[in-house]
């Protein structure tokens, strides 16, 4: 949260210091990628976290299909 208030005000500041000189639309640009690039690092953790689950979920699964097949041999 920290890190974005500060990227946000860093991009104000920027934008405030451009304003004069025609470039004030750069600034502003590059504070909406800046967001954008942070909503896509976020969903790439979540998607990274749910693949780990349901790699673990189909881990145990074979565990458990392996720990069957050893009783019903026995």
């Amino acid at each position: 949260m920290k890190t974005t208030l500060v990227s946000a005000a860093a991009a104000s500041v920027c934008a405030l210091l451009l304003a004069g000189c025609g470039l004030a639309d750069v600034g502003a640009a590059a504070a909406v990628q800046g967001e954008t690039a942070a909503e896509q690092a976020k969903k790439a953790k979540e998607t990274q976290a749910k693949v780990e689950k349901q790699l673990e979920d189909a881990q145990q699964a074979a565990a458990d299909a392996r720990a069957e097949a050893e009783a019903q041999s026995q």
